[in-house]
């Protein structure tokens, strides 16, 4: 018989050491895909999350080295893939994931569209330096495809009250990610160029803007609508999507790229500074310019002083040029006056034959006649409700009570004035009244 040596016992520290070189030796380098949970960033500029799918989850650190180096702001909810090792936290024993980068799951899916798109679009020509418009070399006015409230169009402000604060800026609010932005900026686009064309604005350019993102943020602006937009804008467009490292397919179609909104604003106004300097500049040699132009006529009118010719000839000349002017004058208002006095003339003979004292007799005998018959038909318009009025008189008198009356009837009154028309509601002892044809009489009730 052989004896066997027990087990070597184990403290938790060494079993758990143990487990994590195990761990760290098998799963050296992973890519995991899932949904974050639970991130946590405290002080220290560490990132602790769970990563979980529908039927587990694993915790993960995400220590402040790496995770600098994550281009777009990651929240709970989002799908992401992760890569780094697995290891052991020994202090809790808990299996986790050190993370070493972090990217959105749809990245490599949509990192594949942006080439296809980008591939098929430079066949077509769409990027090619003989389509691209030159910007206009005085800008006055620019449609800005934007948020309203995002960092860009406040860096475009900044530069261009710094550099050219008369610059005309018109905002065309936009959604900048999400899935309603693409269309969204395309319409803006088409927009800007109907108003432009129909002179409802001045437009001299449309900047396409927005700040830096993931891939997923940018998206809007890798989609063919926007790119078939700026390609087919009459106005030049000039693209500023991202940071500088950050290149998009509207990019690559507008007429110009501008590395970030900031540089656009620089790209599209002059410097006042430096305007203001070659003004002056160009002040001086102005003034030195007058001088030497100055100069110069004073020569030239020395030269003509001494070549003038003596000025009473000229005198005499323009006298007789004068003299001939004045009976010139003197013909011209004769014959007008003779044409006035013809003109007259004939005027006089055309009144007399129009003549208004016989028309204005005519009109008299016209008026009269009307004034006739007018109150000819007042008379009878009187007349009228006269012999109505008189004839609703005589059938109220035959209609009355009064006729009735006269002919021997009665009228039978209580004491309330009430007409009375059954005798079964009268009492004996009941006061009545009676009115006949003419007078009254005051009954009492026997029977």
């Amino acid at each position: 018989m052989t004896t066997q040596e027990p087990p070597q016992t184990l403290s938790v520290s060494q079993l758990n050491g143990l487990a994590k070189q195990l761990l760290e030796d098998c799963f050296a380098q992973v890519t995991v895909s899932g949904e974050l949970s639970t991130l946590s960033r405290p002080s220290s500029g560490h990132w602790y999350f769970t990563l979980k799918d529908d039927r587990a989850q694993i915790r993960c650190a995400f220590f402040k080295g790496k995770n600098m180096r994550v281009n777009f702001s990651p929240e709970p909810g989002q799908q992401v893939n992760v890569r780094g090792k697995v290891s052991l936290y020994e202090g809790r024993g808990d299996y986790q994931l050190i993370v070493d980068s972090m990217q959105p799951a749809g990245a490599g899916v949509l990192a594949q569209a942006f080439e296809q798109l980008k591939q098929e679009l430079m066949a077509a020509g769409w990027f090619d330096a003989e389509n691209k418009k030159t910007l206009p070399e005085n800008i006055r006015h620019i449609a800005v495809v934007t948020s309203p409230t995002g960092a860009a169009i406040h860096d475009i402000l900044s530069v261009l009250m710094r550099r050219w604060p008369s610059m005309q800026i018109s905002v065309l609010p936009v959604l900048v990610q999400g899935e309603q932005a693409a269309q969204q900026i395309a319409d803006a686009i088409l927009k800007a160029n109907i108003w432009a064309s129909q002179g409802l604005q001045n437009f001299d350019v449309i900047l396409v803007s927005r700040g830096g993102g993931s891939l997923e943020d940018l998206w809007p602006f890798n989609e063919r609508e926007v790119a078939a937009a700026i390609y087919n804008s009459a106005l030049p467009v000039v693209s500023a999507v991202g940071h500088e490292v950050d290149f998009s397919i509207s990019d690559f179609v507008a007429d110009v790229r501008a590395a970030t909104p900031s540089a656009a604003a620089e790209l599209l106004s002059p410097d006042q500074g430096e305007l203001i300097s070659r003004l002056h500049l160009l002040k001086g040699r102005l003034a030195n310019s007058q001088l030497r132009r100055f100069a110069r006529w004073r020569e030239q009118l020395l030269s003509i002083t001494r070549r003038v010719r003596d000025p009473r000839s000229q005198l005499r000349e323009q006298s007789q040029r004068l003299d001939d002017l004045e009976m010139r004058l003197q013909r011209q208002w004769l014959q007008a006056q003779r044409q006035r006095k013809q003109r007259l003339h004939a005027a006089n003979q055309q009144l007399a034959l129009l003549n208004p004292e016989r028309q204005l007799k005519t009109k008299y005998k016209e008026l009269n006649a009307l004034r006739g018959r007018m109150q000819l038909a007042i008379k009878l318009r009187l007349q009228q409700p006269r012999i109505a009025l008189k004839n609703m008189e005589q059938q109220l008198k035959t209609l009355g009570p009064e006729q009735t009356l006269n002919r021997g009837y009665a009228i039978i009154s209580d004491e309330s004035g009430a007409i009375v028309r059954d005798a079964a509601n009268l009492q004996k002892g009941q006061e009545l009244n009676a009115k006949f044809g003419r007078g009254s009489a005051e009954l009492i009730v026997n029977k």
